[in-house]
């Protein structure tokens, strides 16, 4: 069994946000393998068979600095090791349309994901980083939009606001495919 969870913050108000990217991806794979993910208790979630393995997506509906719970609580109900468990998040530490799948691995600041390894008491899980970092780097910008880039904004507001429409579509059309392909060797799904 692999379980697959998409980090992010419940509610519409947050649904186009850089940091609900993990949560675009589990939208994302779910569209591909044809499943409904159904709301249960505090999360969404849907389960696919394939290749005599049981693949369970899930998007919690706790916010993202409350994560680890949930997360546990789903480790616990379906009696799996943690080595299992794929985390997918966003990550201001990679350039948008960059990603990394790392065991152990991640960002030096992440409230869900501190959330998640207080409450399993362990860094040993995999992480899919999705870079979603488009800003031109502090030092270059002077305030102004630059190529594109948006002007620097601190981390923490910049991760709750929406993606553009350009920076949604290399997601939606390239990065999240090239993820679930790596994903699928990695792990021998589908």
């Amino acid at each position: 069994m692999l379980l697959i969870v998409g980090l992010g913050n419940p509610g519409i108000k947050y649904k186009n946000n850089r940091h609900n990217v993990g949560q675009m991806f589990i939208d994302f794979i779910a569209s591909l393998l044809y499943c409904s993910i159904v709301k249960k208790e505090k999360l969404f979630i849907t389960m696919k068979q394939s290749n005599n393995e049981t693949i369970v997506l899930a998007k919690p509906l706790a916010f993202m600095n409350n994560s680890g719970l949930a997360v546990k609580k789903l480790i616990e109900k379906f009696k799996m090791k943690n080595e299992k468990l794929i985390v997918v998040h966003d990550d201001l530490d990679i350039p948008l349309g960059k990603f990394h799948i790392q065991f152990g691995v991640g960002p030096q600041l992440h409230n869900g994901l501190e959330s998640i390894e207080q409450h399993l008491k362990t860094k040993d899980f995999w992480r899919v980083r999705i870079g979603v970092d488009n800003r031109q780097p502090k030092y270059l910008s002077h305030g102004r939009d630059i190529d594109n880039k948006q002007k620097w904004i601190e981390g923490e507001k910049y991760s709750l606001q929406n993606f553009l429409s350009q920076e949604k579509k290399l997601l939606e059309t390239e990065i999240f495919s090239k993820i679930f392909s790596q994903l699928k060797l990695n792990f021998k799904m589908l």
